[in-house]
């Protein structure tokens, strides 16, 4: 490590320390905006509120619902291994779903703020056997104490966006002392396993994106009938995973095309907690709104149906076959997953910035399963022609689906990667009786 990356590590470790004892007031705050859990709040400067399974247990680390959804066929693995795992999440959205939809044998904590003696604490608590980041997680504090502790951490379903890389290639030094206290990272792509590469980490492989092999997001039936029969014949799309500003695009689309289709909108924004602001400014556009988290009806005279609810997205896919997938008509957005909508039979339409699932839309492209529109107007056109059009909608909805079909096998690829790491664990786990610790 070069003196001037250990300057500016050592400087980072210990501004943690120093700011650790406002981590309370922090934490409250954002507990009072709803960011954070204020009966968990102790979570997160590592006070574990669950008991330590005895035997090998891995940490699982996924920093949000789109990370953790696409490890859970990760952790069922493990589980089937008699390994225990220990997910961390760090949002209220992701922790709620995990409490409802994790199997038996994972336990769910808030992750610990990157500051020295949560961390010491978190882990002198849990003692994991291994540790498997998801995406593009790198704290620095918690990566040298894993290091220090001979904790190996994987890197798994890795991704580098242009912007992040552009800010690690911009301090060298910092990203080569980091990067390289990874064990292992398994890449989404050959462009992704290249950069972490170049940054230092080693070995690098490249298995592709474990999302494909994720199952399609599920739904309640009955109330998928309910909300089928609400809107009867009436044609729809859905604007799902938007970022602000984008919902405002999505009801000028819909006036743009209510006097000709009489159509349905579904809107679906990616943090819920805006649905309040997105109502307002709907009905100030003089559009009639139903709420998900009302239980409100859709009515004849419905003109948008606002999906306010978390972890239902395999329902609101349901209820139309053309979704743009939002966060991809604003600068530096990066785009939203594209093949949760392609694998339930969607025709896909994004914008133009969707540099976090590049290769995902590349190959959706060149199946001919995935559009690209520039702004209203052309997603406007967009969404008419597909609504008129049966033949050349049900064309790219199977064309999606094969293109899925074709991209599958990540998660296989990524699993053999690891085991290395996982195939000791398992012989432990198998020869050691499974009680909690201090029974």
């Amino acid at each position: 490590m070069s003196a001037l990356a250990r300057i500016a590590l050592t400087a980072y470790r210990w501004a943690g320390v120093a700011a650790f004892p406002c981590a309370g007031l922090f934490l409250s705050i954002r507990a009072a905006k709803g960011k954070e859990d204020r009966t968990r709040k102790l979570e997160r400067v590592g006070y574990a509120s669950a008991d330590r399974p005895r035997g090998p247990l891995v940490w699982v680390h996924a920093a949000s619902v789109g990370e953790m959804m696409a490890v859970t066929a990760l952790m069922r693995e493990l589980r089937r291994c008699d390994i225990n795992v220990l997910l961390t999440t760090g949002t209220t959205t992701s922790a709620q779903i995990a409490g409802d939809r994790l199997q038996d044998g994972v336990i769910h904590q808030y992750v610990p703020v990157d500051a020295l003696p949560g961390v010491r604490r978190f882990l002198d608590y849990w003692h994991p056997d291994l540790m498997i980041g998801v995406e593009s997680e790198i704290w620095p504090t918690t990566l040298q104490e894993l290091h220090d502790r001979q904790i190996p951490q994987i890197l798994v379903n890795a991704r580098l966006s242009d912007r992040s890389f552009a800010r690690w290639q911009r301090h060298p030094t910092v990203a080569a002392s980091l990067f390289s206290k990874l064990a292992m990272v398994v890449a989404q792509s050959d462009l992704d396993a290249e950069r972490f590469r170049d940054l230092g980490a080693w070995p690098v492989s490249m298995s592709g994106n474990i999302k494909v092999d994720t199952d399609a997001p599920a739904c309640d039936s009955a109330l998928l009938a309910s909300y089928e029969r609400q809107i009867g014949h009436r044609k729809a799309w859905a604007a799902i995973s938007t970022a602000e500003g984008e919902e405002k695009i999505a009801a000028m689309v819909h006036r743009a095309l209510k006097a000709h289709m009489g159509q349905l909108t579904v809107v679906v924004p990616r943090h819920p907690d805006r649905a309040d602001a997105i109502e307002a400014m709907l009905i100030e556009q003089g559009l009639v709104v139903a709420r998900r988290s009302r239980d409100d009806r859709i009515t004849p005279e419905t003109d948008v149906f606002l999906g306010d609810s978390i972890g239902e997205m395999g329902l609101y896919l349901r209820l139309t076959d053309i979704a743009f997938a939002g966060r991809s008509l604003i600068k530096d957005g990066g785009g939203s997953n594209p093949l949760e909508p392609a694998v339930l039979g969607c025709a896909v339409l994004s914008g133009p910035h969707v540099e976090n699932f590049r290769e995902s839309y590349q190959k959706l492209v060149r199946h001919g399963a995935a559009r690209v529109v520039r702004d209203a107007e052309t997603l406007a056109k967009a969404v008419h022609f597909l609504m008129n059009n049966h033949v050349v909608r049900h064309k790219m909805a199977d064309s999606g689906m094969e293109a899925v079909q074709d991209m599958r096998g990540a998660l296989t690829s990524t699993i053999k990667a690891m085991e290395p790491y996982i195939n000791p664990l398992t012989v432990k786990a198998r020869l050691e009786p499974k009680k909690a610790a201090g029974e």
